[in-house]
This record gives structure tokens, C-alpha cells and sequence, in this order.
């Protein structure tokens, strides 16, 4: 089984810096009554982070960018 490889991207938009770091996903807990979650990409800021967008490992970079700063103009610029 190989290990997830964490992976960051910054994006400079409308002047300001943005952080994203991606998260492997986790397993349902039914103990605990946890849904689990899929890979994801993360807004990081002030010691938090807020869910973007999917996390698919080998996606293109270019095309990573383009979601995020779709994202980024949904929910930060709105």
C-alpha cells in the first residue's frame, strides 16, 4: 500500500496570497458516529483550514489552479 503524498500549492489572486494544502481523505468511523471523508484540497490561513475543492492525486497542475481560484471567487471574493 503506498503512502499519501501531501502536496501545497500557493496562488497569487487579485493581489493577495493564498495557501492550499491537500489532506488525504478518512475511513468512516461507526464507533463514533464519524463519516469518513475524501482527499482534499485546504485553504490554509491563521493556524486554520476550510475545505476547497477534491483532492486527485496527479491532476494537472494547471488545472489545479484554475478549480482553486474558481473556489477562491466563490467563496472568498462573493
Amino acid at each position: 500500500m503506498g503512502s499519501y503524498k501531501v502536496e501545497q500549492r500557493r496562488l497569487q489572486h487579485k493581489g493577495r496570497q493564498f495557501h492550499f494544502v491537500s489532506y488525504d481523505g478518512e475511513p468512516a468511523n461507526p464507533a463514533k458516529d464519524l463519516p469518513g471523508s475524501d482527499p482534499s484540497w485546504f485553504m490554509m490561513g491563521s493556524g486554520k483550514r476550510w475545505p476547497a475543492i477534491p483532492h486527485q492525486p496527479g491532476q494537472d497542475a494547471e488545472e489545479v489552479d484554475k478549480l482553486l481560484t474558481e473556489w477562491l471567487e466563490e467563496n472568498v471574493f462573493d
